[in-house]
């Protein structure tokens, strides 16, 4: 048997110019069919005409026209439209009045000195933790307190500094009656209102930690 690797191993020719003959017999059989053409012409003429008219009637229908809740939300109001609120129903902020910065110092009490170094904890920490708790909800009295003579403690490692926040129309009344002259500190005029609730605030921590006992009987309630 002849091998045919030869033959199956050859280019096909590739046209490279248009063929007028070809196309030409191309078009008299296309012409000289007139069986084909009627036929085109009958399915033509009997393919129903329902769907493309459902589908005329789907696409020109309600349905398919932008809800209206889209149609409002796609809207761009104008800047005439949009409503801005009244001075009425603006949120009205209420004025803080004006304060002045105080500096403090506090200590405890001569006679809390044992119940503070047996409690277990720091005495400068505690003294600092009743000086919180006493300034935590104060307001400034106009009028004035004279400072209790009752003896502090001596040991100056325990005393809490700070800077208290004092309304400046109640500090003002207190200058103008104790203090005309402005020569003593600000500290003097509200000392004798601010030591009494630290110490109470240092016997209720010293109860809390259990050593209420090493208090003098007069501080207990």
């Amino acid at each position: 048997m002849p091998c045919l690797c030869k033959y199956a191993a050859r280019a096909r020719p590739t046209v490279t110019r248009p063929d007028p003959a070809y196309a030409a017999s191309l078009r008299r059989g296309f012409e000289e069919d007139p069986k084909r053409e009627e036929a085109e012409r009958a399915v033509i003429a009997f393919e129903p005409s329902g769907p493309k008219m459902e589908t005329a009637e789907r696409t020109q229908g309600p349905e398919h026209s932008a809800p209206p809740f889209l149609a409002q939300q796609t809207s761009v109001k104008s800047g005439s439209e949009i409503a801005t609120p009244s001075a009425a129903q603006r949120p009205q902020t209420r004025s803080l009045p004006a304060t002045r910065k105080v500096d403090i110092r506090v200590n405890a009490l001569e006679r809390q000195e044992e119940a503070l170094i047996d409690c277990g904890v720091d005495p400068a920490h505690v003294i600092r933790a009743a000086l919180r708790r006493a300034v935590k909800d104060w307001q400034l009295d106009p009028h004035f307190v004279a400072p209790s003579e009752e003896p502090r403690s001596r040991i100056t490692e325990w005393r809490a500094r700070t800077s208290l926040a004092v309304d400046t129309a109640a500090l003002a009344t207190l200058l103008r009656a104790h203090d005309p002259l402005d020569v003593l500190s600000k500290w003097a005029l509200i000392r004798g209102q601010v030591e009494p609730r630290v110490w109470a605030e240092i016997d209720a921590i010293l109860f809390e930690l259990g050593h209420e006992q090493k208090l003098p009987r007069t501080t207990r309630a």
